[in-house]
C-alpha cells in the first residue's frame, strides 16, 4: 500500500536512481542525442552495458515486469515513482529497461504471445538487445481503427499483408513490428482485426520515409511511413489469435498512456527546477525575477499543476496494481492522458518565458518540451477522443431525473424537508 510515504527500502533505491541518472545517464543525452533507439556500436556498448549492469545489480531493471520475465514485479505504482526520475533523460528508460514503446509491446507479448514468440521477441527485447515498433496508425484513418484498411488475407498456411501505416515510431531502428490489420472485413472492426509479429527485414516491408518532428531535418525522423506490399508471414506470426486485436490493444495502449504520464512528471519537474533557478539568478528592474509577482505566479501555478497531475497519475497506477485490469481503470487512464499535454506545455512555456531570449534558443530544451507536449496530445489517441471516453465513463455513474425538474431543484427539496420535519416546524410556530 502507498499512503503518501514510500517504503524506506525502495526510497533508498529511488535516491540511488536519482543520483545515478543525474551523474551517469543524463550526460549521454548530450554526447549521443537521439541515438537511444539505435543499435549500439561497440563504442557506445562499452559505456551503456556497464550502466545497465549497475541497474540490474540494484534490482531496478524492468521493475514493472514479474521475475519470470526478468523484472522485479514491483508493479505500476513503484514504476511511476521510478519513471518520475527517468523522465528527465532520453537515455534513462533504455538504461533501466522500461522504454516506450517497448514496455507496452513487451507487455502484450508477455500476455498473449506463444512460447516461441516470447523466446524470439520478448527475451531479447527485455534484455535491451533490440527494439520494436507498434505499427497501428494509418494515413487516412489516423488512430481510429474503424477506418483502417491495411489487411491480411489467408493464403494456404500463410497470411499476406497489404496496406499503409503511418507514424510507426522507431520502425527504422526496430528489429520487429507489431502490426494491426483487418483480417475479416465482413464483421465489426472490433471483431475483425488481428495483430501480427514480423521482423522488419521481412520482404515487402518498405519504409517509404521517416517523418521527423518540428526542428528535425527531413528524412531523419523516427516515425515511419510504411508500405506493406504483399508481406507474407506464417500463421505462427499471429499474436493472441485471429480477431483479438482490440482486446490486445487495450492492454498495449493502457500501459503506454500511463507510462508516458509517469515520465512526463519528471520532465515537467525538470522545467520547474530550471525556472526556479533562473528566477533566483536573474535580476532586472532593480530586483530578482523571483521577486516579481508575475514570475511568482508562474512558479505557484506550475507547482500546483504538477502536484495535482502527479497525484492523479500515482492513484491511477495504484488502481492498475489493485485490479490488474486496464478496463477497470479505463476512465482514469483516459483522464490522465487528457491532462498530460496541458501540464507539460504550460510548465515548459512558463519556464521558457522566464529564461527570456535564451529560453527559445536551441541552447535550452524548452521548445523541445513544448513540441513533446503536442506529441503527447496525439500519441496513443488524440486528447479529444479520450475526453469523450472520460465523459461516457463518468455518465455511467448517473441517471436521468425522474421528471422535467432536476433532482436538486430547491423548491421540491424544500417541500420534502418541511414534510419530514413538520412536527418540529409546528412546534416552533406554536412557541413563537
Amino acid at each position: 500500500m502507498w499512503d503518501f510515504e514510500t517504503d524506506p527500502d525502495y526510497q533508498e533505491l529511488l535516491d540511488w536512481a536519482d543520483e545515478f541518472v543525474r551523474e551517469e545517464v543524463e550526460p549521454l543525452d548530450l554526447i549521443w542525442p537521439h541515438l537511444q533507439f539505435t543499435p549500439l556500436t561497440e563504442t557506445r556498448r562499452e559505456v551503456v552495458d556497464p550502466l545497465k549492469n549497475r541497474v540490474r545489480q540494484k534490482g531496478l531493471w524492468a521493475t514493472h515486469l514479474g521475475p519470470d520475465l526478468g523484472g522485479q514485479g514491483y508493479g505500476q505504482l513503484k514504476l511511476a515513482l521510478l519513471n518520475e526520475i527517468l523522465g528527465r533523460s532520453q537515455w534513462a528508460p533504455i538504461i533501466f529497461g522500461c522504454q516506450a514503446p517497448d514496455t507496452g509491446n513487451a507487455e502484450i507479448i508477455a500476455h498473449y504471445g506463444t512460447p516461441e514468440q516470447k523466446h524470439r521477441y520478448l527475451r531479447p527485447l527485455l534484455e535491451g538487445e533490440l527494439f520494436s515498433s507498434y505499427s497501428m496508425t494509418e494515413p487516412q484513418g489516423g488512430s481510429d481503427p474503424t477506418q483502417f484498411t491495411t489487411s491480411a488475407v489467408r493464403d494456404g498456411d500463410d497470411w499476406v499483408i497489404n496496406g499503409w501505416k503511418y507514424f510507426s515510431s522507431n520502425a527504422n531502428t526496430a528489429s520487429f513490428l507489431i502490426v494491426m490489420v483487418v483480417t475479416n472485413p465482413d464483421v465489426s472492426p472490433y471483431q475483425g482485426m488481428s495483430m501480427f509479429l514480423l521482423p522488419t527485414d521481412t520482404p515487402g516491408v518498405n519504409i517509404m520515409r521517416n517523418v521527423g518532428l518540428y526542428g528535425e531535418r527531413e528524412g531523419e525522423g523516427s516515425h515511419a511511413l510504411i508500405h506493406y506490399d504483399n508481406v507474407r508471414v506464417p500463421d505462427s506470426a499471429l499474436l493472441g489469435g485471429e480477431g483479438q486485436a482490440f482486446v490486445i490493444a487495450q492492454t498495449r495502449l493502457g500501459g503506454g498512456r500511463i507510462h508516458h504520464a509517469m515520465r512526463t512528471i519528471g520532465l515537467a519537474q525538470k522545467a520547474i527546477d530550471m525556472m526556479c533557478e533562473r528566477a533566483l539568478s536573474r535580476e532586472t528592474a532593480g530586483s530578482r525575477l523571483a521577486d516579481k509577482q508575475a514570475v511568482q505566479e508562474y512558479i505557484a501555478d506550475s507547482y500546483a499543476q504538477l502536484k495535482q497531475f502527479r497525484l492523479m497519475v500515482l492513484h491511477t497506477a495504484w488502481e492498475i496494481d489493485k485490479y490488474n485490469d486496464y478496463k477497470k481503470v479505463r476512465k482514469d487512464i483516459a483522464a490522465v492522458k487528457v491532462v498530460m499535454p496541458t501540464v507539460l506545455h504550460d510548465i515548459a512555456w512558463r519556464a521558457m518565458q522566464v529564461h527570456g531570449a535564451l529560453g527559445v534558443t536551441n541552447e535550452m530544451p524548452f521548445l523541445g518540451m513544448v513540441t513533446g507536449a503536442a506529441v503527447m496530445g496525439l500519441a496513443d489517441g488524440p486528447t479529444e477522443v479520450h475526453k469523450t471516453t472520460v465523459a461516457k465513463q463518468v455518465l455511467r455513474g448517473y441517471r436521468a431525473s425522474d421528471d422535467i425538474w432536476p433532482s436538486e431543484w430547491l423548491p421540491r427539496k424544500r417541500d420534502a424537508a418541511r414534510e419530514r420535519f413538520a412536527e418540529y416546524l409546528d412546534l416552533e410556530a406554536g412557541n413563537s
